[in-house]
């Protein structure tokens, strides 16, 4: 039921493409999985979502625990009926939260004490009820329960974050039930390479189907970030699907394809739609800035997506400027078809051995994403 087949290898180095196989049809690799944190990739319908290219999209356990609640979830179908999505979903584990809501949480052996964001009421949540509630929202890839440090942090305090992420991977094994589902194990240990490879050895050893790569774009720099991804290259296996989780810009999945990644997820292209920054591949802009508002361009003269095809940079900024929430549509349609038209690109550019070229064109376009520093993650309570 879950098949992954790598169909090209970039000659010389790690970057490859790949084919995974789920209950509800394939997903071409590598791909990039627009969040639906509750639900709902934020102002898309559905079907629009599928129509900029998405193959696969990310939801999120503890947020569909808090509302409408899992069994509310599972009753009415399970979460592709509830959303009316009919291709492959992954769920993360209700882990990031651990790290997001740290104000809000206290975490023990036995699993995490939160404080609901929305009314204040208690929740715990241990890898066996993180499995539960996976299974009930019924997803194709979920995630085991882990723990992610916030960084910096010293050795001895990620060695102790990986040896509990390992322990409650072998209780998420333990706990699953469901055969339609794949559980991916997470692998912590920081911006340093011994915990990395303690905790890819620890993690490998219990035989999932897929590893993620956890604990990474959290402000570490990017030298940090390439040389864990390097590690992870060394230690993970060949033959199973790698997912670097909450990552990332567009230079961020060069450096991850690079290094043998197959899956990213990130919120940036939603919210930062919202937010009136957009991508394209002549740059990013800001379409709120004042030169924009009697422009008769399209956001990019190279995008094929609805926005572009239709609409002037001066009326994007008009509705963003005056709230409208045509905007955040039309913004979020464009930046979402910039990510996956560009994790497209990719794909075709490691079979065509062209991927360099790609990289320079890409990232002459986006200096910013050059600089010393990788994002902070972005908590995800809003998307």
């Amino acid at each position: 039921m879950f098949e992954f087949t790598v169909t090209h290898v970039l000659p010389g180095g790690s970057a490859r493409t790949g084919r995974f196989m789920t209950p509800h049809g394939a997903v071409e690799t590598p791909v990039f999985m627009p969040v639906g944190t509750k639900g709902t990739v934020k102002a898309m319908t559905p079907d629009e979502v599928e129509s900029l290219g998405a193959e696969i999209i990310l939801a999120n356990t503890f947020h569909l625990l808090l509302r409408p609640g899992d069994e509310v979830v599972r009753d009415l179908g399970g979460l592709h009926r509830f959303m009316n999505w009919h291709r492959p979903i992954l769920t993360d584990s209700g882990g990031f939260q651990v790290y997001s809501l740290a104000s809000l949480r206290k975490v023990t052996e036995e699993g995490v004490r939160f404080r609901s964001p929305l009314d204040g009421t208690e929740i715990f949540l241990t890898p066996e009820r993180s499995i539960a509630v996976q299974e009930n929202l019924g997803a194709d890839i979920i995630m085991c329960f882990d723990e992610c440090p916030a960084l910096p942090a010293d050795p001895a305090r990620i060695r102790r974050s990986a040896e509990m992420t390992a322990r409650w991977a072998e209780r998420c094994l333990q706990a699953k039930r469901r055969e339609d589902q794949a559980l991916f194990g997470i692998v912590q240990g920081g911006v340093y390479p011994e915990e990395r490879e303690w905790s890819a050895a620890a993690t490998t050893q219990l035989g999932f189907p897929g590893y993620a790569i956890g604990g990474l774009s959290v402000g570490e720099s990017k030298a940090d970030m390439e040389t864990a991804l390097e590690v992870m290259d060394r230690c993970l296996p060949r033959d199973r699907p790698r997912y670097l989780m909450g990552v990332g810009t567009p230079g961020d999945f060069f450096r991850g394809v690079e290094r043998g990644v197959d899956m990213f997820d990130c919120v940036l292209p939603t919210r930062n739609a919202r937010n009136g920054r957009l991508y394209t591949n002549e740059g990013a802009l800001n379409i709120r800035n004042a030169s924009h508002a009697t422009d008769p361009r399209p956001v990019s003269e190279t995008c094929d997506c609805y926005t572009c095809r239709h609409f002037s940079r001066a009326y994007v900024r008009h509705l963003m400027m005056s709230n409208e929430i045509l905007g955040s549509r039309l913004a979020t349609g464009h930046n979402l078809r910039y990510f996956l038209s560009l994790m497209a690109q990719i794909r075709e550019a490691i079979r065509s051995g062209t991927l360099a070229d790609l990289k320079a064109r890409v990232l002459s376009a986006h200096p910013e994403d050059t600089g010393e520093l990788t994002n902070h993650k972005i908590n995800e309570i809003d998307d």
